[in-house]
């Protein structure tokens, strides 16, 4: 157990000093697994024959004295709404429940080539929609800290995974704050990169103009060499930028003197738990320590946000979901007497109750009539938010601010009103509007002792920056 507590760099130097071995390691990741995860249902399914094999791999490689990857031989948990050639890639969600991937993602194929053992498929809202893991047509992912609490949507599974150390490290999807909850609430670190930055090919689509693949680790250091392993263009995705990644890795133990710092006003305005404000302003007098400025800057349109990605996201998954009909793969109904019974049978028991109200909504924004009302207006007032950030960055290097107004909440709790699920969100989806880099690190416990996260966002192709900021917070707190 205590090996499994050690962060990715710890463990690769035992790895490199042959002190354990990848398949010692990968092995000790399943018997964790097969002690826990039945309590906190992290995986939807497991791929041990392909982790044992490239472990072999890493310890013949080392064997032999040859240069590893960066994070070679370490144990990786991968959502299951990402493709793997040869396992089940589900989206936790009956209408792919028996779904096997013909394909790799980009990103799965990165980390196959750099020898990462790939322990399974980790469980998540259906389709990525969901703030708690609770909307997983298989199972409800559990809190490691309280099973009694949400791990946060909807990379639930993902961030329990390394939580609970049945993982080292993962990768989840953000399309409004799907890797940055989870990881507050878990008390781990989650990073969204830049959008563009990391190919969606193979990424099982919501909402096409907000989705971007992330790490998850329990250490800064991780989750910077994780990222270095996945960025990069790629020709297959369309919107990936072909701009080159800078090495975060280089900077990212330089000291913060002279970094501007912006809090965001709105986002420690009434409605944020006392525990969860505190423990900002301790990170906040942390900077402040470590020689960073910080100032008081104000996003008056932030308010617009959850409209604006509800209209947003909702459109974008009516249309990538309209693919789900019983036509060409996935889950068909055996109950149908014509084409267009196949196709509404289908969907009605394939698609869980969230993913059916957000097609709903979506397809009523695209509708004719009122297209121009809400979808049209919405890219309108997400363009303005971008300008607010533009202005807001023009003074400062990066903005904080809670990940959440609260910690994690009971299991059901929230179930009979989707509003104030979705109000969760209201600090996290604006940096997936204007598309900018932002991370979640662990910054104290409330008085339950459930975890609390801190969000850094970051200027477009700021990694480096964000990632610093994190690290030296992450030090000065140990």
């Amino acid at each position: 157990m205590e090996l499994l507590k050690k962060t990715a760099t710890e463990q690769r130097k035992l790895l490199l000093n042959k002190e354990i071995s990848a398949v010692e390691l990968t092995e000790e990741t399943y018997k964790q697994i097969e002690k826990l995860d039945e309590k906190i249902g992290a995986y939807n399914s497991l791929t041990k024959e392909q982790a044992l094999e490239t472990a072999k791999k890493v310890d013949e490689k080392i064997a032999k004295g040859e240069e590893l990857p960066l994070m070679a031989g370490i144990p990786l948990a991968l959502k299951d709404n990402m493709n793997m050639i040869g396992s089940k890639t589900t989206a936790s969600s009956k209408i792919l429940e028996n779904f096997v991937s013909p394909y790799d993602a980009t990103v799965t194929k990165k980390l196959k080539e750099n020898l990462i053992p790939i322990i399974g498929k980790a469980n998540l809202d259906e389709f990525a929609m969901g703030s708690s893991n609770e909307n997983s047509a298989f199972k409800i992912v559990r809190n490691p800290h309280n099973l009694n609490k949400v791990p946060g949507g909807s990379s639930g599974g993902s961030a329990a995974s390394v939580a609970a150390y049945e993982a080292t490290v993962s990768l989840g999807s953000d399309t409004g704050g799907s890797i940055r909850l989870p990881a507050s609430f878990c008390g781990i670190n989650g990073f969204k990169p830049t959008y563009g930055r990391v190919s969606r090919y193979g990424l099982i689509a919501f909402a096409s103009s907000l989705d971007q693949i992330g790490p998850f680790g329990r250490s800064v250091e991780d989750i910077a060499n994780l990222y270095m392993t996945i960025a990069g263009w790629d020709e297959k995705d369309s919107t990936s930028l072909k701009i080159e990644v800078d090495d975060v890795t280089k900077t990212l133990k330089d000291d913060i003197k002279g970094l501007k710092i912006g809090v965001i006003k709105e986002l420690l305005a009434e409605g944020v738990n006392e525990d969860v404000r505190k423990s900002i302003e301790v990170a906040i007098e942390t900077y402040k320590k470590l020689g960073a400025t910080i100032k008081e800057v104000s996003l008056p349109l932030l308010k617009y946000s959850i409209g604006i990605y509800y209209i947003v996201a909702t459109a974008e998954a009516s249309s990538n979901l309209a693919r789900f009909d019983g036509v060409k793969y996935g889950y068909r109904t055996k109950d149908a007497q014509n084409l267009l019974e196949m196709y509404t049978k289908t969907r009605a028991e394939g698609f869980g109750d969230e993913v059916k109200r957000r097609i709903m909504l979506g397809t009523y924004a695209l509708s004719s009539g009122y297209y121009d009302a809400y979808y049209k207006k919405a890219q309108q007032l997400r363009r303005l938010v971008k300008n607010d950030f533009d202005t807001v960055f023009a003074d400062v290097d990066i903005l904080i601010s809670p990940t959440c107004p609260t910690t994690a909440f009971d299991i059901g709790s929230r179930n009979e009103d989707p509003l104030a699920m979705y109000l969760t969100d209201i600090a996290t989806i604006s940096a997936n509007l204007i598309g900018a880099p932002a991370l979640s690190t662990p910054c104290g416990y409330d008085s339950e002792k459930m975890p609390i996260g801190l969000q850094i966002i970051g200027k477009n192709l700021d990694e480096a920056t964000i990632l610093r900021a994190a690290y030296n917070l992450e030090q000065a707190i140990k």
